[in-house]
């Protein structure tokens, strides 16, 4: 029963939303009889709540994410540097981690042009597709080994498919220590990003996201830089979340 509970929560990825039971018994193939009575569980849980015909996400599950330590830690530690980049590019910035072969996006400041982007907090992207992917992908030996071993998935005629191609782009990134992308994962939009480090091992990254028009890397490049460097230097020496972390600049 448990695996089919789970059936109806990931049946709301990636995008959250209402659904109605109908729709809930196609996207997990339960019978209905089965959806309707393991959906009526968790809203009696919290996990799901029930307004009309309609079944969303329920607060429960919030508290619960909320309480996921290690990476809201991270998130907390990471926001003023965050703060700092998106006020000396004025475009969107966005703190990720790896997950498998993906990116996990825990944070995102809008900048003020409109972008359409496909990322958002919670959600996910291809690590080959992102500028945050490849950073990450760059510094994880275990991630790269399996690059042979996969399809590189394509997002936009943009997309390194190649496996060749994507290596040596995550080589260059090892020696520059920068990660780019241009249209790879949504058209117009193109990023740049930088590893962030707790001592040697890579934890996470951080980018800056600007329509392709404006992309200009030697300008965005010490910003990004000087943001990672900061973060990785807070992690590295146990800057606590809620204490006063040491300027970028510093």
């Amino acid at each position: 029963m448990l695996d089919k509970a789970a059936l109806i929560l990931d049946a709301f990825y990636p995008t959250g939303g209402e659904f109605r039971l109908a729709e809930l018994v196609v996207r997990t193939g339960l019978s209905k009889t089965t959806a309707y009575r393991l959906a009526g569980n968790l809203v009696q849980l919290g996990f799901l709540e029930h307004t009309g015909e309609h079944y969303r996400l329920g607060n429960r599950l919030f508290e619960l994410g909320s309480l996921a330590s290690r990476r809201l830690d991270l998130r907390e530690t990471a926001l003023p540097f965050l703060q700092d980049l998106f006020e000396s590019t004025r475009q969107t910035v966005h703190f990720g981690v790896r997950d498998g072969f993906d990116v996990v996006y825990l944070e995102r400041i809008h900048g003020h042009d409109s972008l359409a982007l496909p990322s958002r907090i919670g959600g996910r992207l291809p690590l080959s597709c992102t500028a945050i992917g490849k950073a990450l992908l760059a510094f994880c030996k275990e991630a790269a080994r399996d690059l042979d071993t996969r399809e590189l998935p394509r997002l936009t005629p943009h997309s390194i498919t190649d496996p060749v191609a994507m290596r040596t782009a995550l080589e260059q990134i090892q020696v520059s220590g920068l990660a780019y992308e241009e249209q790879e994962a949504a058209l117009g939009v193109s990023c740049i990003a930088a590893p962030v480090f707790a001592g040697a091992t890579v934890v996470a990254a951080l980018s800056v996201a600007v329509p392709q028009q404006q992309f200009r890397p030697a300008h965005l490049a010490p910003a990004v830089r000087t943001a990672a460097l900061g973060l990785s230097r807070a992690l590295r020496n146990g800057v606590a979340p809620g204490t006063k972390t040491p300027h970028p600049s510093q």
